[in-house]
C-alpha cells in the first residue's frame, strides 16, 4: 500500500514489531505469562464494571464513572496484548501499514480517555468533600451522562490529528520496529525525512495534554486532602482517604511512566527502558487498578461478593 506524504511516497507496506527478541522457548513462556496477565485483567475489569451494573447501591457518579474506567481499561489493553501474544508465535511479527496505525490511534486514543476520566474521577470526588451540601444540584443525572460521554469521546477526537500527520511522513524503509507496538516515537525515527514540525507538534501535544490533565488531578486531591483534614470526624476522614488513596495509586501508576515516556519523545531513552515503560503503563497498571479499587473500598467488595454468589447459585 502506497501512503502519500509531504510530496514523497511512502514504499512501506508493512512493519516488522521487534517485540522481546529471545529463544523460542522463552518466546513461549512469554506468551503463557502475559497470557495469564491478560485474562487476568480482562476478568478484574469486567467484574468491577459488572458490579457497578447489577447492584443498585453502586449507581452512584463516583460507581459509574469507576465502571466506564475499567470498561476503557478492556479496550485499552485488547489494542496491543492480543497482537503481543500473536508475535510471540510469529516467525515474521509483520504488521500491515494501516493496522500499525489503527493501533496506534486506538491505543492512545483510549489511554487518553483514561487521562480524562481520571481527571473527571478528581473532579466528582472534590464536589462530593469539598462541596457536599451543593454535590446533588451540581452532579445531576444529566451532568454525569454527559462526562460520560466525553470521558469516552474527547482521546478519538484529540488523538486524529497526530496520527494524519504521523501516517503523512514519508517511509521508505527500514521498516523495524524496535517495540512490541506501533509507538510514535519509534515510528517518526523511521521516516525517510526528518520533520521536526510534526515531531514539535506532537512533542507540544502530549505536554500540553499529560501536564494539564496531572495538574488537575493533583489539584483536585490538594483541595480534597486539605477538606478532609478539618473534617471533625475520624471515621470520616478514614472514609474520605481511603477513596482518595484508592485513585491517587491509580493516578500514580497511570501518569509516571508516561510522562517518563511522551512529555519528551527526543529525550533518547534506551530502548530497553521504552519497552519497559510501556509495558508498565499498557499491560501492569490495568491488571492492578482492579484489586487498588476492590481491596480498599468495601461497598465494593460488598457487590463483588454478590455477583460471586450469584454465578456459584446458577
Amino acid at each position: 500500500m502506497n501512503v502519500s506524504g509531504k510530496g514523497t511516497t511512502s514504499s512501506v507496506s508493512y512493519f516488522i514489531l521487534v517485540g522481546f527478541p529471545s529463544s523460542p522457548e522463552r518466546q513461549l513462556l512469554y506468551f503463557g505469562l502475559f497470557s495469564v496477565t491478560y485474562t487476568l485483567t480482562l476478568m478484574g475489569n469486567a467484574a468491577i464494571a459488572s458490579a457497578v451494573l447489577w447492584d443498585r447501591h453502586l449507581h452512584t457518579p463516583m460507581y459509574i464513572f469507576l465502571g466506564n474506567f475499567s470498561l476503557l481499561e478492556i479496550c485499552y489493553v485488547t489494542t496491543t496484548e492480543p497482537n503481543m501474544l500473536a508475535t510471540f508465535l510469529s516467525t515474521t511479527k509483520s504488521i500491515s501499514f494501516v493496522s500499525c496505525f489503527v493501533q496506534f490511534y486506538f491505543f492512545f486514543s483510549f489511554g487518553a480517555d483514561e487521562g480524562f476520566y481520571l481527571c473527571i474521577m478528581a473532579f466528582d470526588r472534590y464536589l462530593a468533600i469539598c462541596r457536599p451540601l451543593h454535590y446533588p444540584r451540581i452532579m445531576t443525572k444529566q451532568l454525569c451522562t454527559g462526562l460520560v460521554i466525553f470521558g469516552w469521546s474527547s482521546g478519538f477526537i484529540l488523538f486524529l490529528s497526530p496520527v494524519v500527520f504521523i501516517s503523512q511522513l514519508p517511509y521508505c524503509g527500514p521498516n523495524i520496529i524496535n517495540h512490541f507496538m506501533c509507538d510514535p516515537v519509534p515510528l517518526m525515527m523511521l521516516s525517510c525525512s526528518e520533520d521536526s514540525i510534526t515531531q514539535l507538534l506532537y512533542s507540544t501535544f502530549n505536554i500540553i495534554f499529560m501536564t494539564g490533565t496531572f495538574i488537575f488531578i493533583l489539584s483536585s486531591y490538594a483541595l480534597v486532602i486539605l477538606a478532609v483534614l478539618r473534617m471533625p470526624s475520624a471515621a470520616s476522614k478514614h472514609k474520605a482517604f481511603s477513596t482518595c488513596a484508592s485513585h491517587l495509586a491509580v493516578v500514580g501508576l497511570f501518569y509516571c511512566p508516561i510522562l517518563v515516556m511522551y512529555v519528551s519523545p527526543g529525550s533518547g531513552h534506551p530502548v530497553k527502558m521504552q519497552k519497559f515503560l510501556t509495558l508498565f503503563y499498557s499491560v501492569v497498571t490495568p491488571l492492578c487498578n482492579p484489586l487498588i479499587y476492590s481491596l480498599r473500598n468495601k461497598e465494593m467488595k460488598v457487590a463483588l461478593r454478590k455477583i460471586f454468589r450469584t454465578e456459584r447459585c446458577s
